[in-house]
């Protein structure tokens, strides 16, 4: 395989992850304040109209301009090192509180009505490379032996 024939295996592409999740919002410098309140995020650019705060190897798109309802069902998920934190945070900034359909998540709606769902990282299968977790400062994050066997079973450990 030579880069630029891409792979040979089959005609169709293998999803390989996700590199960063886009979120309408009313105003783009209340959003920044609003997420790096929430969590430890790095501001890596930004436009009159946009802002994209680095989450390790992804990161989240933040785009001024929501005119629709408050999601309900549709969601983001928010891998964090400690949900706790966020919970504390999350109720002093005065979100709307969701109850959550998986039982290890804390559901929310930031300020423009979009969901978050938020869970720990050692609790589920997603996986940090050992380098990206160590130049996150996070190297220390393990997993927890349900999500250990999840990874197992899959062939991903």
């Amino acid at each position: 395989m030579t880069e630029s024939s891409g792979p040979t295996r089959s005609a169709k592409a293998r999803g390989v992850g996700i590199n960063h999740v886009a979120l309408e919002v009313g105003d783009i410098e209340e959003a920044v304040v609003f997420y790096q309140s929430l969590i430890q995020v790095e501001l890596r650019g930004r436009s009159e109209k946009m802002a994209f705060l680095d989450l390790g190897d992804q990161f989240l798109a933040l785009s001024e301009g929501r005119d629709q309802t408050p999601d309900s069902h549709r969601h983001f998920g928010l891998v964090v090192d400690d949900k706790e934190a966020v919970r504390r945070e999350v109720k002093k900034l005065g979100c709307k509180m969701l109850s959550s359909p998986f039982p290890k998540g804390l559901d929310f709606l930031d300020p423009w009505g979009n969901r978050v769902q938020v869970v720990e990282y050692r609790s589920i299968q997603f996986s940090k490379t050992e380098a990206v977790l160590k130049g996150m400062g996070l190297d220390d994050l393990g997993k927890s032996a349900e999500a250990r066997q999840e990874l197992k079973k899959k062939g991903l450990l």
